[in-house]
């Protein structure tokens, strides 16, 4: 009984140090929960793929013991590694299980405005994406008429550095999604919106502003405004399938052991050019996942704060409905 005690553990430790696939489901309809978070307890994390799925080993994650799992609408759920099995399931939130979408389609004659994009090209003043960062663009009403945003102009930045002898750009192909917060009454991101998210990919082929059309997302601005936030999720593989890969490095230092977040190209060009402050910023692994106004309070030490390059030039197009 002994010996069938320790195969049965050594099995189990064998097990844990291979990699395996793990799938985030609906509790109740069984099926996969796309692009879900999972948060290792200390301060990083990854995302599932668009199939619900990620990849976790004890060896690639030595130091983790837990994992937490959540997604927009469902009920936020920790299991020990000790538990995880090749399933998990989340279940839906109470207050979100009979939510009904409400929206008035608007309609009539309209006119095209659009909000100028801010970018450049200087490197040194960019954001640089990681799985662990969102930042969030505020968008008010064209003239105080009914708007439908119906596409985002997104500033990115093509490093130089990245080019290969023969002068063309390194090959990539990175996946981010945006999605859309309400507006509390301090003007600041709130919870997720109603409207859905959409995710797309930029390469080394994509222009200095890339054009995402969401027209089909019927984003209406409500009176305060709201907010479009932009996030990475990570490289993609040429069919474009969310690569399952650890999205931080671990850098052995004199104090000890460094987690180091993995960067992502293209870069997001911050400007100083924007009036006011219009960029807010959260940490998706980290602090509750709270909304901070991108300035010296959320970090003193930031290159781009200090610079005065603290917003993101976010542009988009619109139908205005004019009323009269």
């Amino acid at each position: 009984m002994k010996n069938l005690f320790w195969i049965s553990l050594l099995l189990f430790n064998v097990q844990l140090g291979k990699s395996q696939d793990i799938t985030i489901k609906d509790t109740e309809t069984k099926e996969a929960i796309a692009f879900a978070t999972i948060s290792f307890g200390n301060g990083k994390g990854t995302f599932a793929d668009d199939e619900g799925s990620f990849r976790f080993s004890k060896k690639l994650y030595q130091d983790v013991d837990s994992l937490f799992f959540s997604s927009i609408g469902y009920a936020d759920l920790g299991v020990a590694v000790a538990d995880l099995k090749p399933e998990v399931f989340l279940s839906q939130e109470a207050d979100e299980l009979d939510t009904v979408i409400l929206t008035t389609e608007l309609k009539g004659k309209f006119k095209n405005r659009k909000q100028k994009e801010i970018g450049h090209d200087n490197y040194f003043d960019c954001w640089l994406p990681t799985v662990e960062s969102e930042i969030a663009i505020k968008f008010d009403r064209y003239d105080g008429e009914p708007t439908q945003i119906t596409q985002l102009k997104l500033p990115i930045v093509l490093e130089d550095n990245q080019k290969s002898r023969k002068g063309k750009l390194r090959k990539f192909s990175t996946l981010f999604r945006v999605s859309f917060y309400d507006v509390n009454d301090d003007g600041n991101p709130e919870r997720r919106s109603l409207y859905p998210s959409k995710t797309f990919i930029v390469d080394q082929t994509s222009e200095e502003t890339y054009e995402l059309d969401i027209e089909e997302l019927k984003i209406n601005i409500p009176k305060n405004g709201i907010f479009a936030s932009i996030q990475v999720l990570g490289y993609t593989r040429p069919n474009g399938k969310l690569i399952k890969a650890k999205k931080y490095r671990e850098i052995k230092t004199r104090s000890g052991v460094e987690k180091v977040s993995t960067t992502y190209r293209p870069l997001l060009p911050f400007t100083n050019e924007i009036e006011g402050k219009n960029t807010w910023v959260r940490r998706i692994f980290f602090n509750n996942k709270t909304w901070q106004l991108f300035d010296l309070s959320y970090n003193p030490n930031s290159k781009l704060v200090r610079s005065g390059n603290n917003d993101y030039g976010m542009g988009a197009e619109f139908k205005v409905y004019y009323r009269d």
